[in-house]
């Protein structure tokens, strides 16, 4: 039997035990809801291990923060919230109906099976995050995870193999044929995170079957820095931001545009804040490598050429280690500046430690620069000047902003996670995470039988000019 076949199979019985058994109540959500919390936290060494494993480094501690615990406020909203996110939305109904007894309103209804394919960044964080809007919404799931993490995705098929039935939860591993087969099925809806050329191949295949998508991609999120940022606490922030799982963060900053006298002391805090959280790097557990030899050599492949056309590269590597003879593939922290917009670097998302520092004069610089660029995923702001802020922001587009930090307002749990153009389509997370997964089903009940005789003013025959009724209708 073929991928296709196989994985065909699984999605009819899914549709089928769909179709048997109608929306799951919310008692079974919230069950399903309190399983991923219990296998999260009944496993989460055996996460952190395997995590360790497919990186060759990563570091144990940031995996516990967020492939582990950064988990579980997702859940645990979506436990508390789940009966009333359901809750039928009353709408008003037309005059003069309403007015006679008709009534309009909203229901959320599960759209059936939701696809997932999910990354190797944060294998088990990108994966159960929006697992948690997919099943508060009443969904049952495929997922395809990646395969240049083989330990930790074989971890999470074993694990949601005995937590889940295979008609609420299915996992298939492989490679990119079995990915390949996988966005031919027919599902209600295909959730895809990861890189975007991969995602026009994705949507393309869905389209042949019309299959909704959400893609959570990334691109370039900008980091502009105003005359009144603390340059001190913003670079520890950054920078923080930039060597958590080594820059391999779709939300990672990118680039960073800072005024032209203030960017070599901003170098200098950049390099005191990482020799405080690194003080070595190299066999330091706590400093992530990078996944594998060819994005290794993808982001070595970004210094040369940029290099090649005249950029200055500063490696930060408090204590000067020989980076060429080592067991994993680590890059240390390294800001790269004098860049121009003929660099690949400053053109393809980093996903890495490399940090792209532009200078301008004018603040609009900045915001041309951004918008010369795709609309990146996130886009921070650092300074107190609020007509500054609200230039910079109303100026650009961005999925997601946070002001005087990075990445964090994907933390926030109230707030939907989410690109726009390039950097995506669709949301997870939240209120609006459990709409994304569901059909607002549009309800109108008429008015009763007894009033059937107000609809003749606009039924045939008709007796001269209908306008007049129709004017006062259409108020």
């Amino acid at each position: 039997m073929s991928n296709f076949e196989e994985m065909n199979n699984v999605l009819n019985k899914q549709k089928e035990y769909f179709i048997k058994n109608g929306p799951p109540p919310i008692e079974l959500r919230i069950d399903r809801l309190e399983r991923l919390k219990t296998l999260i936290m009944d496993n989460r060494y055996d996460f952190v291990e395997a995590l360790n494993s497919d990186f060759g480094n990563r570091s144990k501690n940031a995996s516990m923060l967020s492939d582990v615990y950064g988990i579980m406020p997702a859940i645990n909203l979506a436990i508390k919230n789940v009966k009333k996110w359901n809750k039928v939305e009353k709408k008003s109904s037309n005059f003069p109906f309403g007015l006679l007894g008709a009534k309009s309103y909203v229901k959320y209804e599960p759209l059936g099976t939701v696809g997932m394919i999910s990354p190797w960044n944060f294998p088990v964080n990108l994966a159960f995050v929006p697992l948690v809007s997919i099943f508060a919404a009443g969904n049952q799931v495929m997922h395809k995870p990646s395969e240049h993490t083989p330990i930790t995705s074989s971890l999470l098929k074993d694990l949601c193999d005995a937590a889940y039935d295979e008609n609420e939860f299915a996992t298939f591993l492989g490679g990119p044929d079995v990915g390949e087969s996988f966005t031919k099925l027919n599902f209600d809806h295909l959730l895809y995170t990861g890189g975007g050329s991969v995602a026009k191949h994705v949507m393309n295949a869905a389209s042949k079957n019309l299959v909704p998508c959400t893609l959570e991609l990334g691109g370039k999120s900008p980091v502009v820095i105003g005359k009144s940022a603390d340059l001190k606490t913003s670079a520890k922030r950054i920078m923080f931001g930039k060597t958590l799982n080594a820059g391999q963060i779709c939300l990672a900053p990118d680039y960073v545009v800072i005024h032209k006298d203030q960017k070599d002391d901003f170098i200098k805090e950049t390099k005191d804040a990482v020799s405080e959280y690194f003080p070595n790097l190299k066999d330091n557990d706590d400093y992530t490598s990078i996944i594998n030899e060819s994005h290794y050599d993808r982001l070595k492949d970004l210094l040369d050429d940029a290099i090649e056309k005249g950029a200055s590269v500063d490696e930060i590597n408090p204590s000067n280690e020989d980076f060429s003879q080592q067991e994993f593939y680590k890059i240390p922290p390294t800001i790269v500046t004098n860049t121009t917009d003929d660099m690949k670097i400053m053109q393809e998302e980093i996903f890495g430690p490399l940090l792209p520092v532009v200078e301008y004069d004018e603040i609009d610089e900045a915001t041309n620069l951004i918008n010369s660029k795709d609309r990146p995923l996130g886009l921070y702001y650092f300074g107190s000047d609020k007509s500054e802020e609200d230039n910079v922001l109303n100026k650009t587009s961005s999925g997601g902003v946070t002001v005087n930090n990075v990445i964090s307002h994907l933390q926030q749990n109230d707030l939907s996670f989410g690109g726009v153009g390039p950097s995506g389509m669709g949301r997870y997370k939240s209120f609006e995470g459990f709409k994304n997964f569901s059909n607002p089903r549009a309800y109108y009940k008429d008015v009763s039988f007894k009033l059937d005789k107000f609809f003749d003013a606009v039924r045939p025959p008709y007796k001269g000019n209908i306008e007049k009724v129709l004017k006062q209708l259409m108020k």
